[in-house]
């Protein structure tokens, strides 16, 4: 876990908290979803629930990012095993923005990462966000990430055709940092 967070599963009294994140059409700009609604919550969060383990390939993990302090749900983080053979998995975090530009979408996802390439041993981790969110894309940087590609309008999403930006990092490279981003 890190200083300032916890990680955990979803718990069913997290539901205001979820529809208060995934009903703001500034969080979901940038996300293949549209904004939700509170049925859409209900589904979303009955599936966080479910998938509280990475089993295998195929599978998500997205636990709640919560306030060590207060215990204040902020937003979620995860992690997809996207294929055994080729040790390949990817992140991605939403959070709260009330909460935004203090760090804490690369804390969390810095637990991931580590889960990933410590505990599952994936050789890389990518992650792929829509080109124009820059503020997504400081945080992979942050986290030691390197932009390997810039997709010019590979996908129709919302009506729109996007770019995609996609950054990854190795696990030799994850080794190789000098020290953690954060406290362990």
């Amino acid at each position: 876990m890190t200083a300032r967070l916890m990680l955990r599963p979803y718990r069913m009294d997290d539901f205001d908290a979820l529809y208060d994140l995934r009903s703001r059409p500034d969080v979901m700009r940038y996300l293949y979803l549209g904004v939700h609604d509170r049925d859409q919550v209900r589904e979303s969060l009955q599936a966080k629930i479910q998938a509280a383990v990475l089993k295998d390939e195929g599978g998500c993990l997205t636990p709640a990012v919560v306030l060590r302090e207060t215990g204040t749900l902020i937003g979620d983080v995860m992690l997809r095993w996207i294929s055994r053979e080729h040790q390949q998995g990817e992140i991605g975090y939403v959070v709260h923005p009330d909460h935004a530009g203090k760090g804490y979408a690369t804390e969390a996802a810095e637990v991931m990462l580590r889960l990933g390439f410590e505990e599952l041993g994936l050789h890389r981790i990518i992650g792929c966000i829509d080109a124009r969110n820059t503020a997504s894309g400081r945080v992979l940087e942050r986290l030691g990430m390197r932009r390997e590609a810039h997709l010019m309008q590979n996908e129709f999403v919302k009506g729109e055709w996007t770019d995609e930006t996609v950054y990854a990092l190795l696990q030799d490279e994850w080794r190789s940092r000098a020290e953690p981003l954060t406290e362990t």
